[in-house]
């Protein structure tokens, strides 16, 4: 019995899915895909029937991918980014398994590190920050109360926030609730890894004023931090290559007084 693979598109770029995704795409005899997300430009040379899913409920997805499964088609779901993070896969798995039909998952890169890298930042930044979060804003899909932006970012790591550009005058608010002075440096990319990616670099206190500006309200990531000040000068550099430090496949050779 052929399982349902739900695949991670990754970002955009139809390059950016991994080589197993590649290969599910191409043996796939039928293809669900959320058409508002993925880049449709993944499908281009796939022999699958291919469905849409924006348009569908989950009874109807549910329903579709079964109904082919049963049949005996190589069935994949294709989500944007990686599946487990705001997928919604779990829904769609629970219901799959609890009817006898198995399922298997190949992560994807995901937008936040899509981001990072046309950003050109390392998230944990030695000194700086090395802890990551990844949160949305509370909107018509709402968050624990102890996971509210202010509540995590009294914690001054690096934050990525998904699903959250149409309600960037909110995220600011609760960033500065949260501790975030005006002059933390934040970046929102949209659609990172496409054609069309675009980019606004600002301090918090100007951020919504520029996204607005740019036209930027949805698949775009919002990045902060004082990861994203640091320039290629910094002093703050990682021990793990310091001449000085050892470790079990280097040994550590002592410095003279020139640093030398």
């Amino acid at each position: 019995m052929n399982p349902v693979h739900f695949v991670g598109a990754g970002p955009g770029a139809p390059d950016l899915i991994t080589l197993r995704g590649r290969h599910l795409l191409d043996e796939a005899e039928v293809i669900v895909f959320a058409g508002s997300l993925v880049n449709p430009a993944l499908l281009h040379g796939c022999r699958a029937e291919v469905f849409d899913s924006a348009g569908l409920d989950l009874e109807q997805i549910i329903g579709l991918i079964a109904d082919r499964q049963r049949q005996g088609q190589k069935v994949v779901r294709l989500h944007t980014g990686d599946p487990s993070l705001y997928g919604a896969i779990h829904e769609q798995i629970t219901r799959l398994e609890a009817m006898g039909i198995p399922c298997q998952v190949t992560p994807g890169v995901t937008a936040a590190t899509a981001a990072a890298a046309s950003l050109k930042t390392e998230l944990t930044l030695p000194e700086t920050s090395q802890t990551v979060i990844l949160t949305r804003q509370a909107g018509r899909t709402p968050v624990p109360q102890q996971e509210r932006i202010a509540s995590l970012a009294q914690h001054q790591a690096t934050m990525l926030i998904y699903l959250s550009a149409g309600l960037i005058d909110t995220v600011v608010e609760e960033l500065r609730r949260g501790g975030y002075p005006d002059t933390t440096p934040v970046a929102v990319v949209e659609k990172a890894s496409w054609p069309e990616e675009k980019t606004v670099r600002a301090p918090l206190g100007d951020i919504a004023r520029l996204v607005r500006q740019a036209g930027i309200r949805k698949t775009a990531i919002i990045a902060v931090g004082e990861v994203l000040r640091e320039g290629p000068n910094t002093n703050k550099a990682s021990r793990l290559y310091d001449p000085g430090f050892t470790h079990a496949y280097r040994t550590g050779r002592q410095q003279n007084k020139e640093g030398l």
